[in-house]
């Protein structure tokens, strides 16, 4: 008897908490959409003839797709997933943060934090106000390169979401 007394009294107690106060929608990307970006990417690369990789990865961080093309080298793998990092936590592309960092004396100290890479490549998707992902290339001759690539791919993208 106490035991159902006390069940019922935690339901009630559940049942007063407000779902609108204490949760939030978090607006994300699909798998299909990482993996067409993706792919855009990894096209967008190689009609430059660039060899990269590619990290997808969504609002919370977690990867949604990693693939690094033939002649990429190892280290790409790692750089690409930093660079998505580094663009999805600073809500900024990580070539921007790259230049900032180098004018302003404060945020130097950005290159310490584990896991952000302050080099062009990284670029949070956005959706209306919503930052819903990022993607991050690695590989091509110098991160303005990746971070073209990955514009394009994206610009790409947005257009046909948009659509």
């Amino acid at each position: 008897m106490r035991f159902k007394i006390l069940t019922f009294s935690a339901l009630i107690s559940f049942s007063l908490i407000s779902p609108a106060k204490n949760f939030m929608e978090q607006k994300n990307i699909t798998l299909s959409f990482a993996k067409e970006l993706t792919t855009n990417v990894i096209e967008s690369c190689s009609e430059a003839g660039y060899q990269v990789a590619v990290t997808v990865i969504d609002a919370g961080g977690n990867v949604k797709t990693i693939e690094r093309m033939d002649k990429a080298g190892p280290h790409t793998i790692t750089a690409s997933q930093m660079k998505a990092f580094t663009a999805l936590t600073t809500q900024s592309p990580s070539l921007l943060v790259m230049e900032n960092a180098s004018k302003n004396q404060g945020a130097q100290n950005l290159v310490n934090i584990p896991g952000l890479l302050l080099l062009g490549g990284g670029l949070p998707i956005i959706i209306g106000a919503d930052i819903v992902g990022a993607v991050g290339v690695g590989g091509a001759p110098g991160g303005h390169l990746d971070h073209e690539c990955a514009s394009l791919a994206l610009n790409k993208m947005m257009k046909s979401v948009e659509s």
